[in-house]
Order: structure tokens, then sequence, then C-alpha cells
């Protein structure tokens, strides 16, 4: 269940009682222009994991980290790729690694380097490779998703070795992924050809988002995740529409009827056999939400219940791409096929192969006219969960309220991180946390994404907190 959480009071009795909390503040402060100088370099490399674009750009983004993460203290660094399934290189991910002394646990740090295209540039108010502050914020493609990450994991390990000294027990293995942008083609197979050296106590997934500027957050659950493409088919070749059009409807026309019935008149997703999850108890203004998602005046919202059972507990599908004539390349012609690509995204607790055969049934069986409907399926990804009474996950909420000084929140997330279903099935024992940098407004993937700094210092702060308590004893289950 999903609810506000209240922080733990700093004393031997209670999580953080031996974790020198002010020291690690101020060395965090200390450090954090430079730490913020960091990023805005690592912004100005344009890692991008498609193929469309210069692969080099990516590798210099890597031996950037590489070097951050040496510089942060940490010798023992490799860059390291697996091939996709095609036999070409997968991006380069930077893993670095100190040993747990004997009897301390440790901790994996994962955040990416690559970076989304940064797609029209003239809907971008600055270069999106020259980061640029302005109001509070840092803006530039990467500086909230996920170079920030990356700096929070290298800031907090900072604190951590001026404050307990560079020969602190705690075992710590950085993983800077290459390509999560590019749909982390290799990440299982990276996973299962380096597994000893990936495995840990605690795993922390810097790549999620706080609830609002000033109210940190832990990901508590996230949706799964099934996409595919959806054909619909009426004739062998392009007819005259003026000679034939009539008696037969053009193929995007039926497409669009087949699209229309995957959602009720209330704009619930009408696809029988998928299942709705528990309906979380945090509230979200459905004012607030129009604001952080930039809905135009007049626009009514689809669906029934809370805000957040409709973004967290529900299914969601939308339709990201189809292939169909422009506007500009368009003539008078009835079109003999179109295609769509759906996106679903799947309630906690959904498995994904039966929404991936629920909706092909749906298609199927709601065919326009009697048009051929091929379904190709895409890629699955399953929901995800964190048990909050775990140690790891108590530790975290106390660390975040610690360092914010408000309460942290429970928060949900519509969104999907299809690879945390591998790191579970690859190291079952472990505690994934799943914390972040951005705010509602950061406005990653999109043109002017930015980092809101002063909570970017504290969450630097905050997972400090958490490596401290880590190595004083809490954290893995040695409280």
């Amino acid at each position: 269940m999903t609810e506000e959480t209240t922080t733990t009071p700093n004393t031997a009795n209670h999580i953080g009682g031996n974790v020198p909390v002010e020291r690690l503040r101020q060395s965090v402060g200390e450090n954090f222009q430079a730490t913020v100088a960091e990023l805005m370099d690592l912004v100005a490399i344009p890692g991008i994991a498609w193929d469309a674009f210069d692969a080099a750009a990516l590798d210099r983004s890597a031996d950037a980290v590489a070097a951050l993460i040496r510089g942060a203290g940490v010798q023992d660094v490799q860059i390291l790729r697996v091939n996709k399934d095609d036999g070409t290189p997968g991006g380069p991910a930077v893993v670095a690694r100190k040993p747990a002394a004997p009897g301390f646990p440790t901790v994996v740090l994962y955040a990416h380097h690559d970076v989304q295209p940064p797609a029209d540039l003239s809907l971008w108010d600055t270069e999106p490779f020259t980061a640029v502050k302005k109001d509070g914020r840092l803006f530039g493609r990467g500086a909230a998703d996920d170079k920030a990450g990356i700096m929070a994991h290298v800031g907090a390990l900072r604190a951590l070795t001026e404050v307990h000294g560079p020969d602190f027990g705690l075992g710590v293995t950085l993983f800077i992924e290459g390509e999560e942008e590019a749909g982390s083609p290799t990440f299982r197979t990276f996973l299962e050809t380096h597994r000893q050296l990936l495995g840990g106590d605690v795993i922390v997934v810097a790549d999620s988002a706080n609830w609002k500027v000033g109210v940190p957050a832990l990901t508590t659950s996230l949706r799964g995740l099934v996409d595919g493409t959806i054909e619909v088919r009426v004739l062998d070749h392009a007819v005259h529409s003026g000679m034939f059009g009539g008696p037969l409807l053009d193929a995007p026309t039926l497409l669009a009827r087949l699209i229309a019935t995957l959602h009720d008149d209330d704009g619930s997703v009408a696809i029988a056999g998928l299942s709705t999850g528990v309906a979380p108890t945090l509230e979200y203004p459905e004012e607030a939400f129009r604001a952080d998602a930039a809905v135009l005046e007049g626009v009514r919202l689809a669906g029934t219940g809370s805000i957040t059972a409709r973004l967290w507990a529900k299914p969601a599908l939308s339709i990201i791409g189809m292939d169909i004539p422009s506007v500009a390349m368009s003539s008078n012609t009835l079109l003999p096929s179109a295609r769509a690509k759906f996106s679903l995204r799947l309630a906690p607790g959904q498995e994904p192969q039966t929404a991936m055969a629920a909706i092909e049934a749906h298609v199927t069986r709601h065919a326009p006219f009697g048009a051929r409907v091929t379904f190709t399926p895409g890629e699955a990804g399953q929901p995800f969960a964190t048990d909050t009474g775990a140690p790891a996950a108590r530790t975290a909420l106390w660390a975040l309220g610690e360092s914010w000084g408000v309460p942290a929140v429970e928060s949900g997330m519509g969104g999907s991180i299809p690879f945390i279903a591998d790191l579970h099935d690859m190291f079952p024992a472990a505690q994934i946390l799943v914390t972040g940098v951005e705010d509602p407004d950061s406005r990653a993937h999109s043109a002017n994404e930015s980092l809101h700094l002063g909570d970017f210092e504290k969450a630097i702060v905050a997972e400090a907190l958490l490596l401290s308590a880590m190595n004083v004893g809490q954290a893995a289950g040695r409280d």
C-alpha cells in the first residue's frame, strides 16, 4: 500500500543513531559546486546509444564516468560490454568495485550515462548539450535523466570516504549502464556474463523521481510494460479513392476504428483480462496533475478512481506511433494497410505474457469490417513492488526524510523500468531500492529537460546517509 511515512528520530535506539548526519551533510555541501560542474561536463557529451548516432560520443561518456569514479576513490574500474543478439556490440557499461571488509554488506549503485536524443531543437530554450543554470535549475539533455543519478552516487561516495575514511568497511559496486535509453538490449546478457561482479545485498537504482520539489520519495511500485504493433490490411494494393471509395473503407480509417475499441467511453482501458492493483491512499490533486502534465484547458481526464490509482494501480494504453503517409505525402488513394505501435502499462501483479495475450485476443476479436489484423508482440517487462518493511527500505525512507527535513513519501510510479525484473531474477536475495533526482517538472525525454539543484544536493545527502547507515551496520539486515 502506498502511504506517507514519517522520519525516524536520529537516536542510538533508532535507524541512523550511529550515522554522522551533520558531518556528511557538510561534506556534500562543501563539494556541491564542484559536483555540479562535473555534471555540467557530463551533459556536454552527447552519448546516445541509438544506432543512428555517433558511437564515439558514447565511448567518451563512459570514459568520463570512469574517471569520475576513480576520482571518488574507487580504482578498480572497468568499461565492459557484451554483444547484442545480432552480434553487434552493446553500449559501454562502467563497472567499479570496492570489496567489502569481512562481515560488511555490499551495495550496488546503478545509473545510466546514455541519454535520449534531443529531438526537435526548435523546442529547446537552450542548447541541449550545453548545461545552463537558470532559476535554481540546471537545463540540458541528461541533466536529470540520468547523469544526475551518476553524480548522486559519486557525490555520496566522496562524502562517505571523507567522513568514514578511505578504508570504510562497506562494499560498493557502481554499475553505470550505457544503453538504457535504447531499451537495455544487452542488459540480461550483461548480468549473466558479469554476475560475479554485480551481486550485492542492496541495489540502489537511481533513475526515478521525487514527489515534488521539496518532498522526497522512495519509488515503491512500478507498472509493468508490454508493447507491440497492430496492422490492419484491406487491399492487395492501393486503389483510386474516387473510383473505389464508398463501398470500401481504407486501412487507416479501419485502424482508427480498431484503436477506438481499446478504451471505453470514460477512457478506461477496455481489454478483458487485465488486472488492477491495490488503490494507493496517497492523494494527487487533479489540479496538480494537470499542471505537472501540462494538460490543455478543457481536456477531460480519462478513467475513474483517484489520480494515483489511475497512475499506479491500473493499466494504461497509448498509441505511440503509426505507419501511414504524412499529410505532405498524401494522395487520393485508398491505402491497403496501416500499422500502429501500442504501449500498455500494467498494474503491479499483472503477468506481462497474460496481458500480451489479452490485447492480441482483443484486436483479433474486434477486427473492423472483416479487415485482416496482424498482431506482432514486442517487448515485455514485469511490474515491481518494494517490500517497505525490509531494513534497506526503512533506512532509505529515514535517510530521505532526514536530508529533506520532511517525511518521505512512498510513491508509486506510472512508468516502467523493465530491467529491474532482471535484477530481481538474477539477485533474488538483494533488496532493491528505486530512488531518483527528478521532479514533476524535470521533463525527462522532452525538450528543456532540467534538474532542481536544491533537491539534487539533498539527494546526494540522502544517499550518503544510506551508505553510512549500511557501513555502521544498518539497512542490510545487520541492525
